[in-house]
């Protein structure tokens, strides 16, 4: 197990260098076929993607992970598991998002989950990448399964006490989540005002469907923009937005 390693220097060497950077989250249960899978990992990473995501589904074996994981480091890009539950864990990936899901109603997603899953990430020797999330809306498959607090669209300064409580902890990262498959992203005032007042990495994600959308989030403070569902319907859209997140860091 590494705390803060190779892959936090890698995202923390970017960031330092005023970059912002993308991250395409892969979907283990969703993409079947390995040809398909390494096609899409190479577009990926010819468009520019910084890394790897995995997870995000119910439905995800440990054997399913691992071999997305293969595939992915292929490109040579770091693989970073995105932890729905702990079936997701695999020796295979470079990196977990270790996330407390800081607005659940639900204690096994505040503090269960991770104990049942740090002796295998020690064994695995995962780096972990300590993450407060927060799901935004109650509307997704996500908020339904982390039994979430809906976050009210016109209250930034909640966000902004969760930050802070999360800073406190001692955690890096903060991922502000409005679901895959969203078709509103997070508020622009959301990562704004965690930038201002943290010095959390800001890692906004779901709803992000246009070049547009993922400008107006680094221009408001997100430092890594996460796109999944875009990226399995049209790889064409994503590869725009890619170049929307490689423009702003010219």
């Amino acid at each position: 197990m590494k705390l803060l390693g190779k892959v936090h220097n890698y995202i923390m060497e970017s960031i330092s260098s005023g970059k912002k950077l993308h991250f395409t989250l892969i979907d283990p249960d969703k993409v079947s076929e390995p040809d398909k899978l390494e096609k899409i990992a190479y577009l990926m990473a010819e468009y520019g993607t910084d890394a790897f995501l995995i997870g995000g589904s119910l439905g995800v074996t440990p054997e399913e992970a691992g071999e997305t994981a293969k595939i992915l480091k292929k490109t040579g890009l770091p693989v970073i598991i995105f932890p729905g539950n702990i079936n997701c864990l695999t020796p295979e990936a470079d990196a977990i998002l270790f996330m407390i899901l800081m607005n659940s109603m639900e204690k096994y997603y505040l503090i269960e989950a991770q104990i049942a899953a740090s002796p295998l990430i020690k064994k695995y020797r995962l780096e972990t990448l300590p993450t407060a999330y927060i799901v935004v809306y109650g509307d997704t498959a996500v908020a339904h399964v982390g039994r979430i607090y809906p976050i009210p669209i016109n209250k930034p300064e909640i966000i902004l006490a969760y930050a802070l409580a999360s800073e406190m902890l001692g955690l890096k990262y903060i991922y502000l989540e409005a679901g895959s498959g969203s078709q509103k992203p997070v508020p622009p005032a959301f990562p704004k005002i965690v930038k201002e007042n943290t010095n959390l990495i800001v890692i906004v994600g779901g709803g992000i469907r246009s070049p547009y959308i993922a400008y107006e989030m680094l221009k408001n403070g997100a430092d890594i923009i996460v796109t999944g569902t875009i990226v399995e319907e049209d790889p064409q859209k994503a590869a725009k937005i890619i170049g929307a997140i490689k423009s702003f860091n010219e």
